[in-house]
């Protein structure tokens, strides 16, 4: 799906919407999250996440040049 509204900054060709995947180590994927502040290790989780502002993170391709452009919008809708 392009659209329409979003031109590629780079040669002004149409964007199309999709995500980024990221792996969990357990065979799954999961959409890659925008989080707030610096990253803080955790031992048992890899890094903390709890009590942070976290975003899906929306990521559109130039159909043309293959250019990538990644939002975290504060609205989902």
């Amino acid at each position: 799906m392009t659209n329409s509204n979003m031109a590629c900054p780079k040669c002004n060709s149409a964007m199309e919407e999709g995500f980024i995947a990221d792996s969990t180590g357990h065979s799954s994927a999961k959409v890659s999250k925008w989080v707030e502040g610096e990253p803080e290790r955790s031992f048992w989780l890899g890094i903390k996440t709890e009590g942070r502002v976290n975003l899906p993170v929306k990521t559109f391709r130039c159909v043309r040049c293959g250019y990538l452009e990644s939002y975290a919008p504060t609205d989902q809708g």
